[in-house]
């Protein structure tokens, strides 16, 4: 394929989508379901190849029990369909249509009017109005939730999957040693930003990021985004690196001091990498996920570095589309679920100002740390501005 058609070719090779399709199906077959009507873009992405950026429209795939999977789209995307789409069935809709009745006459072509099938309920762009559209113009349809069908299935990740976190995980550190070359007293949030966002693209992220990036008061909370506030000399800035290789992503958090640091600072920092590290090494496939939760919760408890620890641990990371920043699978002290080979997750520890954190894989005797980074308290060099 031409060089310039780079962004338009299937992720994953044709073998991987089969198996994907297969293992729904299963579930399908189980289930005793005719079909899955896929809605949630990564589920679209992740079943068929197809990737267009326009996927906030109304576009679905429809995987049957039996054969190939069906794609329905928007008429301006078929370039993107058809050079990513590894299935061969298509239908398309065009501005001004009934979609609505466009995509019903499009299911009950290949399912018939009274169909039972699985449908991506919590995809965000499945409103309610379209919904219900849908199910009126097909009124024999019978439906039910999916339930997170192929949710579950995507949080194990294939070894094609992981090496796009990698490289992900370099434009994260990328960024982030951008941040620290351009961070000082006198430099603004948003110049910060730009250099990371800048790094991050030229070393291979689909995605702008940066990722949460604040100062001053905001620094002390969670998700705070850049602004015009200029950096002054001993301000903390906290810094977490978003990218996304075809938009699978790895991402990491530093705190960064900006031209010094006390030497308390310097301690709790040093306490809060003892926290993680102590929590990670607990971290294998079948290992309860409360058990590295309660030695997050209980490490930064014990050393007076919170008074409470409500927010997660871990979080799973692949394919995530924007607005979609985290998949489901999350670790806290009511988690049932253990650690598998091939689970991804953004791991981080919070106190005050301070935040920590690495993307790892699980592997068959413990973990990858995707993110390698140094792990430790970043201070800038005096600057002139």
């Amino acid at each position: 394929m031409e060089a310039d058609a780079e962004g338009a070719r299937p992720w994953f090779e044709t073998a991987e989508f089969r198996d994907r399709v297969a293992r729904v199906q299963a579930v399908l077959r189980a289930r005793g379901l005719d079909a899955l009507l896929a809605f949630q873009p990564e589920s679209v992405t992740w079943l068929t190849g197809f990737f267009t950026r326009g996927y906030s429209t109304y576009q679905f795939a429809l995987i049957p029990a039996e054969g190939d999977p069906s794609v329905f789209c928007r008429d301006v995307a078929r370039y993107y369909l058809e050079r990513t789409c590894v299935f061969s069935d298509h239908g398309v809709w065009a501005d001004g249509e009934d979609v609505p009745a466009a995509a019903a006459s499009f299911i009950a072509a290949r399912l018939g009017a009274s169909a039972r099938v699985a449908v991506e309920m919590e995809a965000w762009q499945m409103t309610a109005a379209r919904w219900f559209a849908l199910a009126a113009a097909l009124p024999g349809l019978r439906a039910e939730a999916a339930d997170g069908l192929v949710g579950r299935l995507r949080l194990v990740k294939s070894p094609a999957e992981i090496a796009y976190q990698r490289a992900a995980a370099r434009a994260a550190e990328a960024g982030m040693a951008a941040a620290r070359a351009t961070a000082g007293a006198g430099v603004s949030e948003r110049d910060v930003a730009a250099a990371i966002v800048a790094a991050m693209i030229r070393a291979g992220s689909d995605h702008p990021g940066p990722g949460p990036l604040s100062s001053g008061e905001r620094a002390f909370h969670l998700h705070g985004g850049f602004t015009d506030r200029v950096l002054r000399h001993g301000d903390t800035l906290q810094c977490e690196c978003t990218p996304a290789v075809r938009h699978y992503h790895a991402r990491f958090m530093r705190t960064i001091k900006i031209g010094t640091a006390t030497q308390a600072e310097r301690d709790k920092l040093a306490a809060i990498i003892a926290v993680q590290d102590e929590a990670l090494a607990a971290v294998a496939p079948g290992v309860p996920a409360t058990v590295p939760d309660r030695i997050y919760r209980e490490g930064i408890l014990s050393r007076g570095l919170r008074k409470d620890y409500t927010n997660k641990t871990f979080y799973s990371v692949g394919l995530m589309m924007p607005p979609v920043g985290g998949e489901p699978l999350e670790a806290s002290p009511h988690a049932t679920w253990n650690f598998e080979p091939g689970m991804v997750f953004h791991t981080y520890v919070l106190a005050d100002s301070f935040g920590f954190s690495e993307t790892i894989a699980i592997t068959e005797t413990g973990y990858e740390r995707l993110t390698t980074y140094p792990r430790e308290l970043i201070v800038t060099p005096e600057r002139s501005t």
